[in-house]
């Protein structure tokens, strides 16, 4: 009996079967790698998915508000409706799309949509604007393109989500600038803006601490950029939950903001004002006033003044002219706007001339000469020839309008401010010490005495960007002569057409020994004349030291701070120097200044006001510089205050700052104002 045909069939079962038990162990293998997922794995992939789902966004801490010696709010903030743009949600639409959303918004913001994109492009990339009115942050943050803006476009965007997709409305805080006195202080005060990736790296790399983050806005000049640490406070943390679309669904978790701390000033607005509307007065006033020299009218392109307390170096008031609105920063600048703010043709308002303004100081600088000179062997009782000029060699230097007064003492050389008189004592020390030498280390008593009142180098003032001004000494004509010499020898051999005379022949003997420092070096420098320049903050330390019997200090605009657990914390006034001249001299000096405003050159200003009173001691400059109208100076102080204005290109020093200065005394004296009484000019500043 055979058994053949039972085989295939049997051989197809045992197959199925084999079949079977695989397929089952593969539904076994995969259930368990499922259960395994679900059930065992289930909080680490719950963990991950809301990982891939969560956006880590900042919460920008309150920046600290800056007041004035009073209390008084210079700068705070304000809550504003601000339009932004997720450029991350915007990237997952097509170009045609998202080009149809920008062209939608500009049209709801009354913007050009290119200048849209443009605010929404990182800087860096083609076609974005120049920092900072590009976008600096990350490309995941929402980047806003559009401040203060009516509840009516917020409700409109929001209402519309479909049509703007990455587009929010939202607060933010913004900078604000509540002008008590309708004070200005732009050039204290400073401005914020993005911060740009290379400061970022080079912030990282030095491995400070409280490193600011990609997105944050940081002081740019004034105190905003000194104390940017402590203002700018420490941001909060949001992790936030997104869906598909990238909009927010949720918060996982959220750590608070540390608010900035407050800045107290040593500015007292209702000084500050003053001082900036009687700078910006003399300076119009000025405009209107003919020069007699070149008959035309003055410039006065610019100008800055001080007020600092004698007693600590800190200061009042200072103002700088032109200046600008420092909320024109606030949510972003156009180009057009930065444009401005460095043009030469708006007189360049972001320079504070009162620290980076560098000129001759004049006739100034006539007590640092005088206080030099009765330490190098002259007395209060030296008796030297006031005559109309002082001849050097086959050059006449003389008096400003050609003035004589005979025979005088270093009072009334002080209180006329007699060139001719410092000319001689300058002209005797240079031949001591060495005249014509082109020894470098040569010793001069005026030059010691300069830097020995600080100048040459910067006062130390806590706010950015101050410059030393210059000592034009024999180091120094040295320096300048290695760095000159090919370009002024070339151009005396081969002048191009239209070059002066004057040019030719200064550059045929600049090539031949320009290093030297000549008997007309010595004598310009006594007046504060020729190479010499000092900025009005420097003079007003330098006259400060004068009124406290020989304290330099070290300037500050802010006396103290106080952080978000409410403590206070002081900033006490530095000594940078005490004056190596002795208490007797100190005197003298002061006495003789006193007569400027009773007898001296500005006496016609100051008629009528109560000198016996409020004593004022003062000294007026008119420094001639090469090619432009005089420079005006007018330095002054009481036993409390130190006042300097300049004005560049404005005429003589009483005469285009003399009201201006009275009226900054009679706002810190509390004194009503009296118009002066008709004077003639004086002859000689």
């Amino acid at each position: 009996m055979s058994f053949d045909g039972f085989e295939a069939p049997l051989k197809a079962r045992l197959r199925l079967f084999v079949i079977g038990v695989l397929v089952f162990s593969l539904f076994c293998t995969l259930f368990a790698r499922l259960w395994y997922m679900q059930v065992m794995s289930n909080e680490d992939y719950t963990q991950a998915a809301t990982q891939q789902h969560t956006r880590q966004v900042l919460v920008p801490a309150p920046r600290g508000t800056i007041v004035d010696s009073q209390g008084r709010t210079l700068v705070g903030n304000r809550v504003s409706l601000v339009i932004t743009v997720d450029r991350s949600v915007l990237a997952k639409l097509p170009e045609s799309q998202q080009n149809v959303v920008m062209a939608r918004l500009a049209k709801v913001l009354g913007q050009k949509p290119k200048d849209l994109k443009a605010r929404t492009m990182l800087c860096g990339e083609p076609g974005a604007s120049k920092p900072p009115a590009c976008w600096n942050g990350t490309p995941y943050q929402p980047i806003p393109v559009a401040k203060d803006v009516s509840e009516q476009i917020a409700i409109e965007v929001m209402e519309r989500r479909e049509d703007f997709p990455g587009v929010a409305a939202e607060s933010q805080a913004l900078r604000a600038y509540p002008a008590p006195y309708k004070v200005n202080a732009a050039h204290i005060l400073g401005y914020l803006s993005p911060i740009t990736t290379e400061e970022l790296d080079d912030i990282e790399k030095s491995g400070g601490d409280s490193v600011p983050h990609r997105s944050d806005l940081v002081g740019r000049a004034g105190v905003e950029r000194t104390y940017d640490k402590l203002l700018r406070g420490a941001p909060g943390v949001k992790d936030v939950i997104v869906d598909a679309v990238g909009y927010t669904t949720g918060v996982r978790k959220q750590t608070a903001p540390v608010p900035g701390a407050t800045l107290v000033t040593t500015i007292d607005a209702r000084i500050q004002a003053s001082v900036e509307a009687q700078l910006r007065n003399a300076i119009l006033t000025a405009r209107k006033q003919y020069d007699k020299i070149t008959k035309r009218k003055y410039v006065a392109d610019s100008g800055a003044a001080v007020v600092m307390d004698t007693k600590t170096g800190r200061i009042v008031a200072m103002a700088s002219y032109p200046t600008y609105d420092p909320g024109v920063w606030v949510g972003g600048i156009t180009q057009r706007e930065l444009d401005a703010l460095y043009s030469s043709k708006s007189g360049t308002p972001l320079v504070s001339r009162a620290l980076q303004g560098q000129l001759a100081p004049g006739s100034t600088f006539k007590p640092i000469t005088t206080a030099a000179a009765l330490s190098a062997g002259y007395s209060t009782k030296t008796r030297l020839d006031c005559s109309s000029y002082f001849e050097v060699g086959n050059r006449r230097f003389k008096n400003y309008e050609s003035a004589s007064y005979g025979s005088i003492g270093f009072d009334q050389a002080l209180s006329l401010s007699c060139d001719t008189f410092f000319y001689r004592i300058a002209y005797a020390l240079w031949l001591k010490e060495g005249g014509n030498s082109s020894d470098v280390n040569t010793r001069d008593p005026l030059v010691e005495m300069a830097q020995k009142f600080g100048l040459g180098k910067p006062t130390g003032v806590d706010l950015p960007g101050e410059v030393s001004g210059r000592i034009a000494d024999r180091k120094w004509k040295k320096e300048y002569y290695d760095s000159q010499k090919d370009y002024y020898c070339k151009l005396a051999d081969n002048p191009p057409a239209g070059t002066s005379a004057f040019l030719k022949q200064f550059s045929r003997e600049f090539c031949a020994d320009g290093y030297r420092y000549r008997a007309g070096d010595a004598v310009n420098f006594a007046i504060g004349q020729g190479d010499t320049t000092v900025t009005p903050l420097q003079l007003a330390t330098v006259y400060s030291a004068l009124s406290n019997g020989g304290t330099l200090y070290e300037p500050r605009v802010v006396q103290s701070w106080i952080g978000a657990n409410g403590k206070p914390h002081e900033i006490q006034p530095t000594v940078k120097a005490k004056l190596p001249v002795s208490a007797s001299n100190l005197r003298y000096i002061d006495k003789s200044l006193k007569e400027t405003v009773k007898t001296g050159t500005a006496a016609w200003k100051f008629n009528g006001f109560p000198v016996d009173q409020v004593q004022i001691r003062a000294k007026t400059g008119t420094a001639e510089v090469y090619g432009k109208q005089t420079t005006s100076w007018l330095a002054s102080y009481t036993d409390r205050y130190a006042v300097v204005m300049m004005i560049s290109q404005a005429g003589t020093g009483s005469g285009a700052g003399g009201d201006a200065v009275r009226k900054i005394y009679e706002t810190l004296y509390n004194i009503k104002p009296t118009p002066p009484a008709e004077q003639q000019k004086p002859s000689n500043e």
